[in-house]
């Protein structure tokens, strides 16, 4: 695809910029997680190591096939939000844009969606729609976490102590909905949120007109519009769904390494796990800052004798659920390239660049 047909979605300097904020990030991720293991104790990673020993060849299969149900969950409201696009296509260019989110500057990964929403014979207006939505959706499940989180405390009658403060979590998550359901009812509301929202970042960014922003939000009103109200149940039943099968991989991983349920029970992986997640917005999925968490978690309910093994599951953890997609995700590119270059050829014509 050429470049005069790619749709104007990024610049160098923004592109620049988004790098800059993603170091930023992951900045503050590693130094939080340092403060958080220094609270915890210093790690034996002799000890680490032999629990690393305990992980047999068939495990690796068994992650494989839960990381694999976890990416497919994690891109179905494409499915949901955008006609024309399978759960297989869903597949690929969720995975296509996490390599490239990780290899190129931004916002590289949505070029990338929008090649292949175009390939597929999707506009691209109701592919980027549709990838908002997927991705404000994940938002929702994302920020909304905790309070499941808050619920297994109250079963087990443990209290929540400074857990209190992922309560601003959970309104993150309330007001992402509000939003949304504002946007998709009219567009007099789409208008307003859109113009009230530019006046807002105006202020920090005095190039910001808000009567684009108010544009942008009834144009995408009109493009999502359509599938909202059947899809969006789906696409948070999805994402919940997903969250589920992430926190059954952390769960395997720590049982593969050698912690017992008598040693860690699953309520509490859960309630580590789930107070963890919002913090997977920092860029790599939170890695650093969200395993520091949860290893503070898993010690606390365990005890220091699990602390060696807790961090040997984690690092298999981050290697399935970080390092796989990635691998997954080249090899979902290499597969569209391929079907766009065989459609090419049987239309007679040459296969497209980029």
């Amino acid at each position: 695809m050429s470049t005069q047909e790619t749709p104007d979605v990024s610049t160098a300097r923004p592109g620049r910029r988004a790098w800059i904020t993603r170091f930023v990030l992951l900045v503050v991720a590693v130094l939080s997680a340092v403060t958080v293991v220094r609270l915890v104790g210093r790690v034996d990673w002799d000890a680490a190591w032999d629990a690393l020993t305990h992980l047999s060849w068939w495990h690796s299969i068994v992650l494989l096939v839960v990381v694999l149900v976890r990416q497919i969950l994690l891109a179905m409201p494409l499915r949901f939000f955008i006609r024309g696009v399978t759960f297989y296509r869903a597949t690929i260019n969720d995975l296509g844009a996490t390599l490239m989110s990780l290899i190129a500057p931004p916002p590289s990964d949505v070029a990338l969606r929008v090649a292949m929403f175009k390939s597929w014979g999707v506009s691209p207006a109701k592919g980027l729609a549709g990838t908002v939505m997927n991705t404000l959706t994940f938002f929702i499940a994302r920020f909304s976490a905790p309070l499941i989180g808050f619920i297994l405390l109250l079963v087990v009658g443990e209290s929540p102590s400074l857990r209190w403060i992922e309560l601003l979590s959970i309104a993150i998550a309330v007001a992402i909905l509000v939003t949304v359901l504002m946007v998709v009812r009219s567009d007099r509301l789409a208008r307003t949120v859109g113009t009230r929202a530019g006046l807002i970042v105006r202020r920090f960014r005095r190039t910001v007109d808000p009567d684009r922003w108010a544009d942008a939000c009834q144009n995408f009103r009109a493009d999502i519009a359509e599938r909202f109200h059947s899809g969006f149940p789906l696409a948070v039943l999805s994402q919940v769904g997903m969250i589920v099968v992430d926190l059954a991989a952390l769960t395997l991983c720590l049982r593969f390494v050698g912690i017992s349920a008598d040693e860690v029970g699953l309520v509490w992986i859960a309630i580590a796990f789930l107070f963890a997640f919002p913090f997977t917005v920092f860029p790599l999925w939170g890695i650093g800052i969200v395993d520091a968490l949860v290893l503070a978690a898993l010690v606390e309910a365990g005890g220091l004798e699990v602390e060696a093994a807790a961090v040997a599951g984690l690092i298999v953890w981050r290697v399935f659920t970080v390092g796989l997609p990635v691998l997954l995700g080249a090899v979902a590119v290499a597969v569209w390239r391929r079907e766009v270059a065989v459609a090419d050829a049987s239309r007679g014509g040459a296969t497209p660049s980029g």
